[in-house]
């Protein structure tokens, strides 16, 4: 009797479960309230509403603008100031030098004499006929005055006493070249002959250094060369470990043939004569100081064009690309310049926003920047 009695109440649900479906209502559910949503009071239809845009969120940072200067670095030598290969001005015994190598000679000393006596008397010789001829000349130049010679006795006077100046003259030259002077104060660096010995003309007597200022002589590429300028200063460390600031003195305007690069010159203070001529060296040079940033490497995003710059929002939250140029690497971070004014710097999420996209900016944190 019992299971005769749930047959019966099954089959009851069974029936009413068919009529709601076929009713229509099962499919109805969530329609009424679109239609009713759909509608105005009046029952017109309105107009479906737009979804909401998604809104992103970044982080960014205000940039912190600095004046900086591009170190330029290069190897080079250092070299003496000035270099002068002294020779034998004319030829005889050598009765004095006062030169020792690595002895100190001062501007206009005279370092080397020469025996010549010959010499000294061809001098005097010359000096005693000039004086006859002065003598002569004076004779003639009165004797025409009273009108007691001939004008051509006169003129031989005076070619004579030219004639004998200009011997004396020549004279006096054949004994200053019997003298060899320093042509400015510096370093014996080399000596070539012993007191006594016989020198030809032309023999190679010594070599003298000028070490103050010494030089440091390197070369600079001709995409730095514009950044070099004569009078900047240049910071230089030498294989001993010194470290001095210099001045540069010269930038070459014509390159080497062989590096097409162009040949710089910088002056270091060397009073007490200690650097040496030879010396490897390690220069910086400073380009002229630019307005930049400098940011992490990873904020680091390409245009769609491929050009290279960063991910920046304005005061109205708009993402844009700004386009710049790295100018310099260092521990810190990339240095760049063309970082707009007035803008932040997306730090993280850069590369899912694009121009014209309205973000949400939060302040970065301490890792992110």
């Amino acid at each position: 009797m019992m299971l005769k009695f749930h047959r019966t109440a099954a089959f009851v649900v069974l029936v009413a479960a068919g009529a709601w479906i076929a009713t229509g209502e099962f499919s109805s559910v969530g329609s009424a309230e679109e239609a009713e949503a759909a509608t105005d009071p009046a029952g017109e239809a309105v107009a479906e509403a737009a979804p909401a845009p998604i809104l992103r969120t970044v982080s960014a940072v205000e940039p912190v603008f600095v004046d900086h200067a591009r170190p330029i670095r290069l190897s080079g030598i250092t070299a003496a100031d000035k270099r002068a290969a002294l020779a034998a001005r004319a030829e005889g015994v050598i009765a004095t030098l006062s030169l020792t190598k690595g002895g100190t000679v001062e501007a206009g000393a005279i370092v080397m004499t020469l025996e010549g006596p010959e010499t000294l008397a061809q001098a005097k010789i010359a000096e005693i006929a000039l004086a006859q001829r002065v003598s002569e000349l004076e004779v003639a130049e009165k004797l025409f005055a009273g009108g007691n010679t001939s004008e051509t006795a006169l003129t031989n006077a005076r070619s004579n006493h030219a004639a004998a100046e200009a011997e004396l003259n020549r004279a006096r030259a054949a004994v200053d070249r019997l003298e060899l002077k320093a042509p400015f104060t510096g370093i014996v660096d080399t000596l070539e002959v012993e007191l006594g010995e016989w020198a030809q003309t032309g023999t190679p007597v010594a070599t003298i250094l000028s070490l103050d200022p010494i030089l440091v002589k390197a070369e600079v590429s001709e995409i730095d060369l514009a950044s070099v300028s004569v009078g900047s200063v240049a910071r230089v460390r030498l294989v001993n470990g010194t470290v001095m600031d210099g001045t540069v003195r010269l930038v070459a305007r014509e390159a080497t043939a062989s590096t097409r690069t162009f040949p710089v010159e910088i002056a270091l203070p060397n009073p007490d004569l200690t650097l040496p001529s030879g010396m490897t060296a390690e220069v910086q040079l400073f380009a002229p100081p630019l307005r930049a940033v400098v940011v992490p490497r990873s904020i680091i995003t390409l245009s769609g064009t491929g050009e290279l710059g960063l991910r920046v929002v304005g005061a109205d939250n708009l993402a844009q690309f700004a386009v710049i140029k790295v100018i310099d690497d260092t521990p810190e971070g990339l240095v760049v310049v063309g970082v707009p004014d007035g803008v932040r710097i997306i730090v993280a999420g850069q590369d899912l926003v694009s121009n014209g996209d309205e973000v949400l900016v939060v302040p970065a944190t301490v890792a992110e920047q």
